[in-house]
């Protein structure tokens, strides 16, 4: 499953992003992203409200890491959410799935060297918040990396970005406070969340809930962080929404039902949806001036 790591990581992004432009040359015109969509678990409708032009399925792009996750489409997508040239990945792999840490991040670095100059990234978490509720939504405004790994150990490729990256604000605020305002304006509750990064596979005992509650998260999940570090590296904008689609409460703690946690993100994709799309309708000429990412 690995990639081989003789293959320097510059040349691996060339090579999937030379076979998804001799598939489609307006890749370098028309079609050229910019704005890069990572969907989480049971997130994909996302892709109905994007006038698809192009799908490629992640088998069929070089070095691209291939999701084992049933719920994870698999599949990139090109073509335009609300006039917005977009490239859409419909599902994500995870480090739990025994991939490194730049294979689970492969894809933010085609998304970039594509043209991507923004990032939007969705998931399903956990709530530890007890203000929070189930269904509600919330927008990623810090994190804490617990994974036990960083897409950034080892070589450094200057031209991909700086060896040591700043993350004093590795969610764009200017992004969060037209998340806030078109929630606000769309009577849908939208809370500011901590976000805490765990490996998985396996959900976390009571004793871990009050940990991470203990240690400033708001929410817990197995994603979202590698790729956001790869993104500030970038120099990419992010905004990072979640659907909180069980509560880890641990007095009021239940067995997780993937079922149940599949049906609630599905409740919630269609205000994710308005969100997403009502951002993409607010941006300008110059998405990369926006926050410190520019």
């Amino acid at each position: 499953m690995t990639t081989p790591m003789t293959t320097p990581l510059r040349s691996r992004i060339d090579a999937a992003v030379n076979s998804l432009r001799a598939l489609a040359p307006r890749l370098e015109g028309s079609l050229r992203p910019r704005v890069g969509v990572i969907l989480g678990t049971g997130l994909g409708s996302l892709a109905q409200a994007m006038r698809i032009e192009m799908r490629v399925p992640y088998a069929d792009i070089p070095h691209f890491p291939v999701s084992t996750v049933e719920s994870h489409a698999g599949e990139l997508l090109f073509g335009r959410i609300a006039d917005v040239p977009c490239a859409l990945m419909s599902g994500r792999v995870h480090y739990y799935e025994g991939y490194s840490m730049e294979e689970v991040t492969f894809p933010v670095r085609v998304l970039r060297a594509l043209g991507a100059e923004l990032l939007i990234i969705s998931n399903a978490v956990g709530g530890m918040n007890p203000h929070f509720a189930l269904g509600d939504l919330c927008v990623t405004v810090d994190h804490i990396n617990l994974m036990g790994d960083n897409p950034l150990i080892g070589p450094n490729d200057d031209e991909l970005g700086v060896r040591f990256p700043d993350m004093s604000e590795p969610y764009d605020l200017e992004l969060v406070a037209r998340l806030e305002a078109l929630a606000l304006a769309q009577q849908t509750r939208l809370h500011r969340a901590v976000f805490v990064a765990v490996a998985g596979p396996n959900l976390e005992t009571r004793a871990e809930y009050r940990f991470l509650r203990a240690i400033g998260a708001d929410v817990v999940g197995m994603s979202l962080v590698p790729e956001a570090i790869t993104a500030v590296h970038a120099k990419m904008p992010i905004a990072a929404l979640s659907v909180i689609t069980d509560m880890c409460l641990p007095d009021a703690l239940e067995p997780a039902d993937i079922s149940r946690i599949l049906r609630v993100a599905a409740e919630a994709e269609p205000r994710l949806t308005r969100l997403v799309v009502g951002l993409l309708e607010t941006l300008d000429d110059a998405v990369p001036a926006i926050g410190r990412a520019g």
